[in-house]
């Protein structure tokens, strides 16, 4: 390998990378009756759910633990909200944020990957439920104890459809 000052620098393997890049939510297209959602304009709410995003869950491990302990709790968390939602005759599930809430980066985890991803990652607030939760014990409080019918979460019912 030749190196910029024109030495040489034996190499058995020369591997060049230019690194990951992280799409947000994969990369998909998020879309709200038309509209599409700007991922890096919304909030994260739990962590898992989008500000003004209805019926929408996606999964965002942890940097310091097993990423696997929060994709069970998110699992929990969802089907509990889907249960409730049922009982209750609701057919969406909104966050709604509070326009004001001043915002910060989804996370502090200083990667290069993550660091270039950070704009297209959803923001987080201030204050729980809109604040990311950095460990475990803070989740299962989180998303295993608390009601998922909390006054951030709004909930509308199921529309009737209409037979053909």
């Amino acid at each position: 390998m030749l190196l910029k000052d024109g030495r040489e620098l034996p190499a058995d393997v020369i591997v060049t990378a230019t690194g990951l890049n992280v799409h947000a939510l994969g990369g998909i297209t998020l879309t709200v009756d038309g509209d599409p959602v700007q991922v890096g304009d919304r909030i994260a709410y739990k962590g898992t759910m989008l500000s003004g995003v209805p019926n929408f869950i996606f999964v965002f491990g942890y940097t310091n633990a097993s990423w696997t302990l929060r994709v069970g709790l998110v699992g929990e968390y969802f089907t509990r909200l889907l249960h409730y939602m049922d009982a209750h005759g609701y057919g969406s599930a909104t966050p709604v944020a509070d326009a004001g809430m001043p915002t910060a980066p989804f996370t502090t985890f200083a990667s290069g990957y993550i660091q270039r991803a950070i704009d297209h990652l959803p923001r987080q607030g201030t204050r729980a439920p809109w604040r990311i939760s950095p460990t475990y014990s803070a989740d299962v409080k989180l998303l295993r104890r608390q009601p998922v019918n909390d006054q951030e979460l709004k909930f509308a019912r199921a529309k009737a459809t209409v037979p053909s």
